[in-house]
């Protein structure tokens, strides 16, 4: 039996069980890291004297009688920017290669007391905005393990080339506009995104001060994992209030029981800018493997003021990020500030009114969301409308950037809006990359997403792990 191949809940049912340690669960994971990790450069600062220690506390445990948690035994990679208790915090930065964290991040801390096992960093764009493409100054570039030729996304990518090729089972990354969504969908894995407030977290990572608006209310942590069975329970673990998060409601993980059928709006275009051949057909996959689980299906040509949306999406961060850009280029070099320079020429920063202007029109928007939603509780829709692209095209030249942004839309306003996605497989390609679809709640309904994205993987099959091609 390969355990590196084994998804999260077999792997925790075996340890606990006794049917196979917990050491070897690691041990079986370290092997497959030394043998593949030269090849994809997903996972960073591998943790394997600290990793088999913990494994071996959780053996003692059960040996003793005590009853382990939920994700026992299990590996997870860590995002760079994500702390780990005595391990440098780097976000790729050779200036933050000694950044370390006194403490670990609450979604890590969560994974632990569920029994899950910190495996090692993974690789991220540098210092988090440099691209979508995971290449950061401290690693070099992360190989997607379908092919080596495209971008297995980012800027979670470390984490899903990691999930893709069997270096842990689960990988823990954030979210600010399909950063779990895109590499789990060119990975061919599956990702939370969850609701603003559903995760906590404290974002006081670089110093003592909280950071602004634009990642307070964009950023939130999300897993990547094969199967929407271990999303599942990475959810349950990592979702509830915490004092270090006023952000984070005590709102229950399982809603009301929907009405039946549930309705699911398919919008395969949003903007109605194009969507690839490829990935339309990937939406007709999960279309139909939805109707035959009893969904009812209706497509919609596009979604509520939906480029509006995505402008402003662009516009509060880059509003945000424009003071301190000086500073930060001289942190990133020229060549990882490319991106930045052409985002900030594509939307610029706003002032003070046009912000206030941005804020009042964002409520409205949420809010015929939320009435569109009241008839179609789920939103079917593309992750990225191409297929995967080559390595850091959005960072060559203002076309190249655009090109990304617009492929991306829908992640970026479900990510203004703080609705939760989960993006899930749906099968491989002619060209032999693998393809994926979102779907899209409303708020705090994870669990109709993660149930829809059940559905889909039933009939449609998982793609992971792959050896590295």
């Amino acid at each position: 039996m390969l355990l590196w191949k084994l998804p999260a809940a077999a792997l925790a049912a075996a340890v606990r069980t006794g049917e196979v340690s917990a050491r070897e669960v690691v041990d079986a994971h370290l092997d497959r890291i030394a043998e593949v990790n030269p090849q994809v450069n997903a996972v960073t600062q591998l943790l394997a004297d600290r990793s088999r220690t913990a494994a071996e506390d959780i053996d003692r445990r059960r040996a003793a009688g005590e009853t382990l948690g939920p994700l026992a035994g299990v590996p997870f990679t860590v995002k760079e920017s994500t702390p780990i208790e005595g391990v440098p915090t780097t976000f790729g930065l050779r200036r933050f290669s000694a950044l370390t964290a006194r403490a670990d991040a609450v979604p890590v801390a969560r994974l632990r007391a569920a029994g899950a096992i910190p495996i090692g960093h993974s690789n991220l764009p540098t210092l988090i905005v440099s691209g979508m493409h995971t290449r950061s100054e401290l690693y070099g570039d992360t190989r997607n393990p379908w092919d080596a030729t495209r971008t297995p996304g980012g800027t979670s990518g470390g984490d899903g080339a990691a999930v893709a090729a069997g270096l842990a089972p689960l990988g823990l990354g954030n979210d600010s506009g399909g950063s779990v969504r895109i590499p789990a969908s060119f990975c061919g894995v599956a990702a939370l995104k969850p609701t603003t407030g559903r995760f906590p977290a404290d974002q006081r990572v670089i110093g003592p001060e909280d950071p602004g608006l634009a990642s307070q209310l964009l950023v939130v942590d999300g897993p990547l994992a094969r199967t929407a069975g271990d999303l599942r329970l990475a959810y349950e673990t990592l979702a509830g209030p915490d004092p270090r998060d006023p952000r984070a409601l005590p709102v229950p993980l399982y809603g009301p029981a929907p009405e039946r059928p549930v309705r699911v709006a398919l919008v395969a275009d949003p903007g109605g800018h194009g969507v690839h051949p490829t990935v339309r057909a990937a939406l007709e996959r999960a279309a139909g493997a939805l109707r035959d689980a009893g969904h009812e299906v209706r497509e919609l040509t596009d979604l509520p003021r939906f480029d509006e949306a995505t402008e402003y999406y662009h516009g509060l961060p880059v509003t945000e990020f424009a003071p301190t850009w000086p500073a930060v280029r001289e942190l990133l070099g020229e060549a990882a500030s490319r991106y930045i320079d052409f985002t900030m020429r594509r939307t610029p920063p706003m002032d003070a009114a046009g912000l206030m202007r941005m804020t009042s029109a964002t409520a409205g928007i949420r809010r015929e969301w939320a009435a569109l939603m009241q008839e179609y509780p789920l939103i079917l829709g593309p992750v990225f409308t191409e297929p995967p692209v080559e390595p850091g095209l959005e960072s060559r030249s203002q076309e190249g950037r655009d090109r990304v942004a617009e492929a991306m839309r829908l992640c970026s306003v479900t990510t203004l809006l703080g609705l939760p996605a989960v993006a899930v497989p749906t099968g491989v390609a002619e060209d032999g990359l693998p393809v994926g679809v979102q779907l899209v709640g409303t708020a705090f309904r994870e669990d109709l997403c993660l149930a829809a994205a059940q559905s889909v993987e039933d009939r449609l099959g998982t793609f992971t792990p792959v050896d590295p091609r």
